[in-house]
């Protein structure tokens, strides 16, 4: 069994050596482990300070294209590299190395297909307390919203089974942690946490530049990526809300109407009667999403099976390569 750990890296040069070095070597149940960088169009050169470090593999964006897209890449990779787990962690070396046997534990034994390392907000010391409120409310939102049991939902120390980073597909451009946690929910796939530990921040995140923008962005991605999945449920909860705004108006005109006062208060009914309207617009566009989204799932499931299509090309190649070789030798 392969176990493969990819580090999306971004100027990260003067870290990436400490945190390769602190990688496992071994692991048991496990019988090879390689490293993969993904350089998202550094310009330290971390691609160079990588393979100095002993990395095995290397990928290059060619211009900065996000966290997002740099997880994905790697997620591909290691899937053509043969991973039979994959395990992502930071190229700052925010999460100690030494939990990735703890991460991987529960996929070798066939309990999950994802494991989160939970980094213990609430009694961490490198977070401050405005950040572990956070961090407790957005877990507790995509808890809610993927229907998994997670308790850090945006921990980027995670691990996943090789059919589970099959049916991986992020499209947000700011972070995937989120994503990839309704994604796995929506396809009933077996999501653990364990405890992590992580070790003292060496430099502000990259990621964003203030609280409010992660909190933008992320609920941003969180109210998308449920759209996408759930659309129905989405579109109907916006109709009703939409709808009891609507019957307020209504019902004022309604009040005064059977007072006897009704004559000069006909814009309550007509904004009241636009909302209604406007409501039931919604909870059809809801059912239209709705069919949208099965179509999508068909499609995954369509990709889904063109990887494995070509994982058994790439293997039948490979086999009819290495007799000839020994025949020539």
């Amino acid at each position: 069994m392969k176990l493969i750990i990819q580090i999306p890296c971004f100027n990260e040069a003067d870290h990436l050596p400490e945190t390769v070095a602190a990688l496992p070597r071994q692991i048991d149940g496990i019988s090879a482990i390689e490293y993969l960088v993904i350089d998202d169009g550094s310009a330290d050169d971390s691609s160079a300070a990588a393979r100095a470090a002993g990395v095995h593999h290397v990928v290059r964006h060619r211009t900065n294209r996000g966290l997002a897209a740099a997880f994905a890449t790697g997620i591909k990779q290691a899937l053509a590299e043969g991973a039979d787990i994959i395990v992502n962690t930071d190229a700052d070396n925010q999460y100690d190395a030494r939990d990735i046997e703890a991460l991987v534990r529960p996929i070798i034994d066939g309990q999950a297909d994802v494991v989160i390392g939970d980094r213990g907000v609430a009694d961490n010391a490198h977070f401050g307390f405005f950040k572990k409120k956070l961090q407790k409310l957005g877990s507790a939102v995509v808890r809610k919203m993927a229907g998994v049991h997670i308790t850090d939902a945006v921990s980027g120390f995670r691990a996943m089974s090789r059919s589970a980073a099959q049916r991986i597909n992020i499209t947000s451009d700011f972070s995937y942690t989120t994503e990839m946690l309704i994604q796995m929910g929506r396809q009933r796939q077996a999501v653990h946490s364990v405890p992590v530990r992580t070790n003292g921040p060496v430099r502000p995140s990259r990621l964003f530049k203030s609280i409010p923008q992660f909190i933008s962005q992320t609920a941003g991605t969180i109210i998308r990526t449920w759209t996408m999945y759930y659309p129905l449920r989405a579109f109907v909860i916006a109709g009703t809300f939409v709808s009891l705004i609507g019957m307020i108006p209504i019902l004022r005109f309604l009040y005064y109407y059977i007072q006897g006062d009704g004559g000069g208060r006909i814009q309550s009914l007509v904004i009241g009667g636009v909302l209604l309207i406007l409501g039931v617009i919604a909870m059809m566009l809801g059912a239209v999403a709705d069919l949208i989204a099965r179509n999508r799932r068909l499609l995954e499931q369509t990709l889904e099976r063109v990887r494995e299509l070509e994982e058994q090309r790439h293997d039948a190649m490979l086999a009819s390569v290495v007799p000839k070789e020994k025949s020539d030798a």
